[in-house]
């Protein structure tokens, strides 16, 4: 039996990201997403990180486990704030993410100041400024115009939280470096990736589910097989 796999997005993008790798990983996987509240067109009502981590709970509890929790970037740190020992979750994957301890916050990942990119919208969300070299890097023109087109804005609530616990600490981890990674540099993913149990490595940019599909999935499969 292969694990549930319930894939958390990053920052400023929503589960349409995640369709080229469904349909890499084919019919057999049980691929589930959701969209996280703080992601939205509106800058006065998008959530906070502790929304987001509620609505990772609350797909949780719709599954039967096994389950492996694919974050990617942002949603690195909502899968550490959300998932529990005993929540029917067997591993985590960290998509060159964020895999912070208790206490931290995104923000303070990245030194404690923005990024250039990060643009201000009313004083309560941020706009990803250049998205296609930021992001998509090694993704075809046709998906990088389909996905710019795509991302909202990004509660800085979200960004700026502490963490209040850390799930890699009790729920086995795998941390993928991405290697062409423009927006978390490499040295600060192998950082963060000290915390996990196993590292994996892909030569590929921010955004691998749109760029190397096959080869992301060639490497979840076995994560995979081995929680189920």
């Amino acid at each position: 039996m292969t694990a549930t796999l319930l894939l958390v997005h990053g920052a400023w993008h929503g589960s349409w990201c995640w369709g080229p790798l469904r349909d890499a990983l084919g019919g057999d996987v049980d691929v589930r997403t959701v969209d996280l509240p703080s992601v939205g067109d509106d800058p006065a009502a998008l959530g906070d990180l502790a929304a987001d981590a509620a609505t990772v709970r609350a797909a949780l509890d719709g599954l039967d486990g096994p389950v492996v929790v694919l974050g990617h970037s942002y949603g690195g740190a909502v899968v550490t704030e959300a998932v529990t020992a005993g929540s029917g979750v067997a591993h985590l994957v960290y998509l060159c993410a964020f895999q912070l301890d208790a206490g931290d916050s995104l923000l303070g990942a990245v030194g404690g100041q923005e990024p250039p990119w990060w643009e201000d919208v009313q004083g309560t969300a941020v706009r990803a400024a250049t998205p296609e070299q930021v992001f998509y890097n090694g993704v075809s023109p046709e998906l990088t115009r389909d996905a710019v087109s795509r991302l909202g804005l990004q509660s800085r609530a979200s960004l700026e939280q502490p963490l209040t616990d850390a799930a890699w600490r009790a729920v086995p981890s795998t941390y993928v470096v991405c290697e062409q990674d423009q927006a978390i540099p490499v040295p600060a993913q192998e950082a963060m990736s000290s915390r996990a149990g196993d590292v994996l490595r892909l030569p590929a940019g921010h955004s691998p589910f749109l760029s190397h599909p096959a080869e992301l999935a060639a490497l979840l499969r076995p994560v995979l097989d081995r929680a189920g």
